[in-house]
């Protein structure tokens, strides 16, 4: 904070009535008509030489972001109170012997939303469309975080290096420590940015560690997770429970779902096109999968089934965001059941997966079980669809206690 400012926050009167050609307009306040999400200050005018016109100082004084309308508003009335009286006692705010400089406070006072905005503008002219994306959805989740825990309307400088720390403790509890450690690498180019321009002092991001991240595999659910899982969502989320069951019964990966159009549904004759990077690949919808379906025929064929809050709707969004999206509407049902970061949405295909291996084994031989599994799954060998089983621990022996 610049001496100006302190000087003029000081709440005793110090008028002298000097009578003088007026050489600046009395100080005024812009409330951007109680709107608190903008910037309020004070401004005023000001002749640079005495026969010179009246011009706009160059400098606002901003109201600190983070005070409510009523705080605010008593913040800018002592400054410009005190204001006026300085300039009545002779303070020319361009002469450069007086004890009083000007900070610009305009980038030490953004708010947090401020900050944000402005880095992701910058790092959206360097950044192909999908980085530019997948790190945009990083700092609007960090962003709500920041919302719900205290922040709103707070200035960028309120979020130091504790505060980051525990969003990125939360992000490991609930995920994985790669996404912990990508969301960290996303923060940090943001706050090298505004270190760069100087609204903030330094990037601190640089002194949180990165942490070892070893390959971590979804583990399947047991029968009676999976029985409360659905249960709950068929009661509480219908979106999210159909598209949880599209990748139960028809074995597909999230972002898999994420490219069905209503197009690419054919509900007479049971079949679902999915898009793959070289084409696409036809799968058959099951009976179990039918009857869950909603009226599609109300929707567009170019909507997506899977929307951001309902179906058949468009979302102009990457199908990694997208996908990272229905992540976090997970996340809810991960905590009300106390999942840990094993599980995800990945683990209901590996749990129909293993579910439908075990009941073939049971009335057919290893190698017709196989083969019955891959042409439902899509595997494309006995090879890698055996190497993917054992990785899934899909295979759990019937009791041999009458052998021991």
């Amino acid at each position: 904070m610049s001496n100006l400012l302190r000087y003029l926050q000081c709440e005793h009167d110090f008028e002298h009535d000097l009578k003088e050609k007026k050489k600046y307009s009395e100080p005024k306040i812009y409330d951007a008509d109680g709107d608190v999400s903008k910037r309020w200050y004070v401004y005023f005018s000001f002749r640079k030489t005495a026969d010179g016109p009246l011009e706009r100082f160059p400098n606002n004084i901003y109201a600190p972001q983070h005070l409510d309308k009523k705080d605010r508003l008593q913040w800018l009335k002592t400054i410009q109170r005190n204001l006026s009286i300085l300039l009545k006692d002779g303070f020319n705010p361009y002469n450069p012997e007086n004890k009083f400089e000007f900070d610009n406070e305009e980038n030490s006072n953004q708010s947090i939303n401020e900050a944000f905005e402005f880095a992701l503008n910058i790092k959206k002219s360097t950044l192909a469309e999908t980085s530019y994306k997948g790190l945009e959805g990083r700092i609007l989740r960090f962003e709500k975080w920041l919302n719900e825990n205290g922040f709103k309307n707070r200035l960028i400088t309120s979020v130091n290096k504790k505060v980051v720390t525990s969003y990125l403790n939360e992000i490991l509890t609930n995920t994985s420590a790669k996404n912990r450690n990508n969301t960290r690498a996303d923060i940090s180019s943001i706050f090298t940015i505004l270190s760069e321009n100087e609204i903030i002092h330094e990037n601190f991001i640089h002194k949180i560690p990165v942490l070892k991240s070893n390959l971590e595999k979804n583990k399947s659910y047991s029968s009676t997770e999976e029985t409360k899982i659905f249960d709950y969502l068929d009661q509480n989320n219908k979106l999210l429970s159909l598209y949880v069951k599209f990748i139960s019964y028809n074995f597909l990966r999230p972002v898999e779902v994420n490219r069905i159009t209503i197009g690419d549904i054919d509900l007479n004759d049971k079949i679902l096109k999915i898009k793959t990077k070289t084409g696409f690949k036809l799968k058959r919808i099951p009976n179990v999968l039918i009857d869950e379906m909603p009226d599609i025929s109300i929707h567009n064929k170019d909507a997506y089934l899977f929307g951001r809050k309902d179906f058949g709707q468009y979302w102009e969004a990457n199908e990694t965001s997208r996908r990272n999206d229905y992540s976090d509407y997970f996340l809810e049902v991960k905590k009300k059941f106390g999942l840990g970061k094993d599980y995800g949405l990945y683990s209901f295909r590996h749990t129909f997966i293993s579910k439908l291996y075990n009941t073939f084994i049971k009335e057919m031989t290893p190698e017709e079980a196989e083969s019955n599994i891959m042409s439902i799954t899509g595997h494309t060998s006995k090879t890698a669809l055996r190497k993917y089983l054992r990785e899934i621990n899909t295979y759990i022996p019937e009791d041999y206690s009458r052998y021991l």
